[in-house]
């Protein structure tokens, strides 16, 4: 019985991702990419961003919530499983959202891997999210494709196959 219930609550947790940078740094396409991505794993998702002073390069962040059922798109304060930071400036400016124990992936998560387009660092990091993930690879190529323009499509797949590489996985094989 203990089992079950146990069961029952891990299907029914919400994962809570921030994703946070600076504006033009492709923090809203990330988590667009990132809530189709889990919307075609099965996943109930709902986002809320906020864009400030995003227009002349303020902060901008994106909560992206996903599980078997969730009620509100804001991330509350201190619940968030996951921060992603486009830009190294902005990880004290939303570290107050990270759960404790909640992990932190920010670019010098890439190390000194080289990007195949300087605008798609917000692609690789969500390549490094995907390790962390209930989401097939699939979901997450699919979506990609979706939100990203032709002529940046191949810049954008390397970018996410070096972000998975960096975390050591395999590109092909579906996120854990």
């Amino acid at each position: 019985m203990r089992e079950r219930v146990a069961a029952t609550q891990a299907a029914e947790a919400v994962v809570n991702v921030v994703v946070a940078g600076l504006g033009g740094q492709g923090v809203v396409k990330a988590s667009d990419i990132l809530a189709d991505a889990a919307f075609r794993a099965g996943y109930d998702v709902r986002k809320a961003e906020v864009h400030g002073m995003s227009q002349r390069g303020g902060s901008v962040s994106a909560d992206v919530r996903l599980g078997a059922r969730v009620l509100s798109p804001m991330v509350p304060p201190g619940e968030a499983g996951f921060l992603l930071v486009v830009d190294a400036g902005q990880v004290d400016v939303h570290r107050g959202r990270l759960a404790p124990g909640g992990t932190l992936i920010a670019p010098e998560a890439l190390g000194g891997a080289r990007l195949p387009h300087p605008r798609s660092m917000n692609v690789a990091l969500l390549g490094l999210l995907s390790t962390h993930l209930p989401i097939p690879v699939g979901c997450w190529e699919a979506a990609i494709r979706a939100a990203v323009p032709a002529k940046l499509l191949p810049a954008n797949e390397a970018a996410f196959v070096l972000g998975r590489g960096v975390a050591g996985a395999p590109s092909g094989e579906p996120a854990s």
